[in-house]
């Protein structure tokens, strides 16, 4: 047993202190990023803000509206390979440049990804995502993907640390992961106790990302454009989305009526929901570690993504940053004491 002593913050925990600006308005902000990955060597231009793989919000119907402002979405991993087959045959062709496919680590998901990659070639980014990126097989499965498409943008997650970070990066990942237990949906932290606060997790694993050369991704945590903005402070090079993705005509998820409100369905993809739909139920040995709720109806997604890029934008003007890039130079964190963090957050 070990204590580490050091303080670890989340996005509550801290604000981002105003600085000087030769910015005049908001429109001068430019959000687009430009990134070569560590290991594929391809480039990338667009705005790197990411739907969330799960199946209430990594859609197709999502990708095809966020790709129209340059958007990401990690399509989860459930649909089958004849629709996406109908999907990439009738989308716009640059629809590949903002999407990836999501898998798994088991034989079935490795088939189901060949088997879409033989169909289409012109597919560029695959997401590897579990829950728990520390185990031996799920790095052996990266290592083999690796191998198997040399020329793909590999995602991998999740982690907290910058030890494995880099191992991931070493390993074949060009982008990682990182984030265990912070989601709106995710029960990780109360079943089993580990976690690890995510703005203390993104500083300390960009940090060691980006001295190899690789990207990170912040997933969870984000409930407002605040924390958004808080994250690329940070450090974060993408930030993915699930709660604020949710809810919206293209998430998925069943429209719910009730005393004359809309309501849709999200749940975490460790949820009791979300086994008994795809493996039959959670299985004997195991908890589920994600919940189900019903989120208000939020109508067209493009509503509450001029929210996100606008807040981004705004803070940008706060503190000078004409670019995105220059937004992590131009942060400084100041710690809210707790009365006043009580105040801050309602």
């Amino acid at each position: 047993m070990y204590i580490e002593h050091d303080i670890k913050l989340g996005f509550k925990d801290v604000m981002i202190r105003p600085k000087r600006s030769t910015l005049k308005s908001r429109s001068q902000v430019s959000l687009e990023r430009n990134f070569t990955f560590l290991n594929s060597k391809s480039t990338w231009t667009g705005v790197p803000i990411m739907a969330a793989n799960m199946d209430t919000v990594g859609t197709f119907e999502m990708a095809l509206v966020l790709s129209e402002q340059k958007l990401f979405t990690a399509i989860h991993k459930h649909y089958s390979t004849q629709q996406w087959n109908t999907f990439l045959n009738a989308a716009p062709k640059d629809i590949t440049n903002h999407i990836a496919i999501s898998t798994g680590t088991g034989k079935e998901d490795s088939k189901k990804l060949k088997t879409v990659f033989k169909s289409h070639p012109e597919l560029k980014f695959i997401c590897i995502d579990v829950a728990n990126g520390y185990s031996e097989h799920f790095v052996e499965f990266l290592r083999q993907t690796r191998a198997q498409y040399p020329d793909k943008v590999i995602i991998a997650g999740n982690v907290v640390t910058g030890e494995m970070v880099e191992q991931l990066l070493i390993s074949g990942a060009d982008i990682v992961k990182v984030g265990i237990g912070p989601g709106s949906v995710c029960t990780t932290r109360v079943k089993t106790g580990v976690g690890y606060p995510q703005l203390s997790a993104i500083i300390e694993c960009a940090d060691a990302a980006h001295g190899l050369g690789g990207q990170i991704i912040s997933d969870g945590g984000c409930s407002t454009p605040g924390d958004v903005a808080k994250a690329f402070g940070a450090g974060a090079d993408f930030v993915m989305l699930g709660g604020m993705f949710a809810g919206h005509t293209e998430s998925g998820g069943e429209l719910i009526t009730r005393n004359g409100e809309q309501y849709k369905q999200f749940y975490g993809m460790s949820s009791s929901t979300a086994m008994e739909k795809y493996v039959g139920g959670v299985a004997e040995y195991r908890a589920s570690e994600g919940k189900s709720v019903e989120v208000p109806y939020k109508g067209d997604v493009r509503n509450t993504l001029q929210d996100i890029l606008g807040g981004l934008r705004s803070t940008c003007t706060y503190v000078g940053a004409a670019r995105l890039k220059e937004l992590t130079k131009r942060t400084t964190f100041i710690r809210v004491a707790e009365q006043e963090n009580q105040v801050y957050n309602g």
